[in-house]
């Protein structure tokens, strides 16, 4: 994109947010300058819908609530903003060690002076997630896996295990704590709950934040 374009979209950006009533430009200006030029907040709510509510709300993040005006999406649809918890960002690891994550998970079910809990998923709910047709705003890399048919699986295949830390992590401590306990997939919730997948995993996990302190 050219300086010239830039500097059009930024002042056009300004004129938005100045001209929104009830738009606190103080706090949200930088924000949704950002999100307007990443072109994911530009739309209008109608009866049939919100078309870019889901992006824009993942864009803003937290400022959601407090700067859904200055794009003029609040009134109109201020369902169509999913909560924190129903926004989450997946992730493969480098390096996974399997041998690891089982020695752990099966020394530490449950326990919870360990930190975590351990969440066993049969691999047929795991795969039947459908994050297009929930509420569930999942993000990632994840787009481009193609995962297997629940069907055609053994009967004997090993379920999904994953690891969820009781206590908030942010994303980059969520990373580097499944990395140490040999995850290959990490899903951290935007409510900051963290997830680490195991080697049985062969889809998303656990579509639920059940980090045990921290709630939404």
């Amino acid at each position: 994109m050219s300086p010239c374009v830039v500097l059009i979209l930024v002042s056009a950006t300004c004129m938005v947010v100045s001209a929104a009533d009830g738009c606190n430009k103080a706090l949200c200006a930088s924000d949704v300058s950002k999100c307007l030029l990443q072109e994911v907040c530009q739309c209008e709510a109608n009866r049939a819908g919100c078309p870019c509510c889901r992006e824009c709300a993942f864009c803003l993040g937290n400022l959601w609530e407090s700067c859904c005006e200055c794009v003029g999406l609040c009134e109109e649809r201020p369902a169509s903003a999913p909560r924190s918890v129903q926004r989450s960002s997946m992730h493969n690891l480098m390096s996974p060690v399997p041998s690891l994550f089982r020695a752990l998970t099966a020394i530490s079910d449950n326990d919870s002076p360990m930190g975590w809990s351990v969440l066993t998923l049969p691999v047929e709910e795991e795969l039947q997630q459908n994050h297009v047709e929930t509420d569930h705003l999942l993000l990632g890399p994840h787009t481009g896996l193609v995962f297997p048919d629940a069907e055609s699986l053994n009967a004997t295949a090993p379920p999904c295990q994953s690891i969820y830390f009781n206590e908030c992590l942010s994303m980059s401590r969520c990373r580097s704590a499944c990395q140490s306990v040999g995850a290959w997939r990490y899903r951290w919730f935007h409510n900051a709950c963290c997830q680490c997948l195991g080697p049985d995993c062969r889809g998303y996990g656990g579509a639920q934040a059940h980090c045990s302190n921290c709630q939404e």
